[in-house]
């Protein structure tokens, strides 16, 4: 047995053992610790693949950014356990009813039988160039065949981004410090500098003088 078996097993057993720790650990903290290390494992899935562009993007995403912020947004609330779990039984059925139709899709997505019991059928795929690196097939399929999608992509995440500026933007607020642009740029040596002469054995006061 070669190498690549034997690290697809390793990074897809941990995987599962993450994700299986994530939703059953008490601590929210450690749930998010597992879930680092799925998103890591996953990255290692996707390089045996040869697709390391994804697994440098679900690292550098996913790990680096939305996993950390989970865990700051979960170590910053307070949040109360015992009122959670008083809760538990109440929505387990319709949890439980959930989970399975999740389990029938995704024996289904998997199968190699339909409803019907049809067998899958194999759609024709363009072939896969390998005179170039998967960054490079990806930006020339994002940047020639999907350019409008993707600038309306940029747009639409564009407005959004202004949007939370605007709503979490409050004017009138007291207290707040602002910066003004305007008054940075037209700052001299005659406003941003202050000489004071000090006398000897005096110090300066709070005044400046």
């Amino acid at each position: 047995m070669s190498m690549a078996p034997l690290f697809f097993y390793l990074f897809a057993g941990v995987t599962v053992a993450s994700a299986f720790m994530v939703i059953s650990s008490k601590n929210p903290v450690h749930s998010v610790l597992f879930l680092i290390l799925a998103f890591v494992n996953a990255a290692g899935l996707f390089v045996l693949m040869g697709a390391e562009f994804l697994a440098m993007i679900l690292v550098v995403v996913y790990v680096g950014a939305v996993a950390v912020l989970f865990m700051f947004v979960t170590m910053m609330l307070d949040v109360d356990f015992a009122e959670l779990r008083d809760g538990f039984l109440q929505y387990l059925p319709i949890g439980a009813l959930v989970g399975l139709i999740v389990l029938v899709e995704l024996v289904l997505v998997v199968g190699t039988w339909g409803v019907g019991g049809t067998p899958r059928t194999v759609v024709a795929q363009a072939p896969i160039p390998t005179d170039v690196t998967n960054a490079e097939a990806l930006g020339r399929v994002l940047y020639t065949d999907h350019l409008l999608l993707f600038q309306a992509a940029g747009l639409v995440l564009l407005t959004a981004m202004i949007g939370a500026i605007v709503l979490t933007l409050r004017e009138r607020r007291v207290g707040v410090k602002r910066q003004d642009i305007a008054a940075q740029v037209a700052r001299g040596p005659a406003t941003a500098i202050e000489v004071v002469k000090v006398r000897p054995g005096q110090g300066l006061s709070e005044t400046g003088a």
